[in-house]
């Protein structure tokens, strides 16, 4: 957690009139970027202030916003950005945004780039929760695996609203059968953060499971992933909760 309280009294101060430890950039570059707050690594991206407040105090603002939370800050558009703090120009959002979108993007990378085995609940969420648990809307996907546990395909099978996803068994099987996966593993997000599954989603896992049975295709798991209230991403297992 960042401590991003430590500028009280003096953050109002113009990046330039800073004692030389307390600029972002300087700091940086005398004690390398892990030393850096949440909100100085924002004031470096954000560059310079507005008028009656510094490009500190924007950058606390942006992330007081967003209850301190990163993940909840990547979910936004630009618009968001600006109509949450006046003043703050489109080029400046766009650059904050921009970052936070890389950053997503290579952990992406860094789990695309394993040989990608799913052995239980938890290599699931691995592997699908972050691609889907910050989404504003609801989606399912279904993730294909081989005789070897090894992932074969992945797939996104229905997106919805807040809180329903449409999910057609034919696609999921479809795909299942093409990629000769003997094995699928599904999982959807609650972007209201509540993991507690509804009474649609236990029918649904049942559908597939028994659909799965004719066709010789296990499924080994279904998760519902999101963001808990205090900004802990987790999920819910349905076989760890005897429900598959």
């Amino acid at each position: 957690m960042s401590h991003d309280n430590d500028y009280t009294g003096s953050h109002s101060l113009p990046i330039t009139q800073r004692p030389k430890e307390d600029r972002p950039r300087e700091k940086m570059l005398a004690s390398g970027k892990k030393s850096l707050t949440d909100s100085e690594l924002l004031a470096i991206l954000i560059r310079t202030g507005i008028p009656g407040a510094s490009a500190i105090e924007i950058a606390m603002s942006i992330l007081q916003q967003s209850d301190n939370r990163l993940t909840e800050l990547a979910r936004m558009e630009v618009s968001d950005l600006q109509r949450c703090h006046k003043g703050l120009g489109t080029t400046k959002a766009i650059t904050v945004l921009a970052a936070l979108e890389l950053g997503n993007r290579m952990l992406k990378e860094e789990k695309e780039s394993k040989d990608d085995i799913i052995k239980n609940s938890h290599d699931l969420f691995l592997y699908i929760g972050s691609s889907i648990m910050d989404l504003p809307n609801e989606e399912f996907w279904a993730v294909y695996l081989n005789q070897r546990n090894k992932v074969v395909w992945k797939q996104r099978i229905g997106s919805g609203g807040l809180t329903q996803t449409t999910v057609d068994l034919r696609i999921i099987f479809r795909a299942a059968l093409e990629h000769n996966a003997v094995a699928v593993g599904v999982a959807h997000n609650h972007p209201s953060g509540s993991l507690k599954p509804s009474t649609a989603d236990k029918e649904l896992t049942r559908r597939i499971a028994e659909a799965g049975k004719i066709l010789n295709i296990r499924l080994i798991e279904h998760l519902i992933v999101g963001i808990l209230p205090e900004g802990k991403p987790d999920y819910y297992s349905f076989s760890e909760n005897g429900l598959l």
